[in-house]
């Protein structure tokens, strides 16, 4: 057994579940959803997953738009969109797709 953290996550898995259905997404409507289905996380962590699910190739960074609107720090946003990466597995979580098909 190697040394360390595992590399698995379920938090990851669980963002991976919800890509696999909803396609592209950014980081704050990950969190909005991921909140709604599974217990509550920070956005910190949900974040902190994004990172670290790029450097394992289960995601990878699809684009980055900058959006305007009526921010409370400004008139400016940058949204980074996630997709699955070629080392993502979904599972075909039940939660996940009946969510949606509310």
């Amino acid at each position: 057994m190697g040394r360390g953290r595992p590399v698995k996550s379920a938090i990851r898995q669980n963002i991976v579940e919800i890509l696999n259905v909803k396609g592209d997404m950014y980081g704050y409507d990950i969190y909005r959803v991921y909140k709604e289905i599974f217990p509550s996380i920070t956005l910190r962590s949900i974040y902190y997953h994004l990172k670290k699910g790029i450097s394992t190739e289960e995601f990878i960074v699809k684009e980055v738009r900058k959006e305007k609107g009526n921010f409370s720090w400004g008139g400016e946003t940058e949204k980074t969109y996630y997709a699955l990466g070629p080392k993502a597995m979904p599972k075909g979580d039940a939660k996940v797709k009946d969510f949606f098909k509310k």
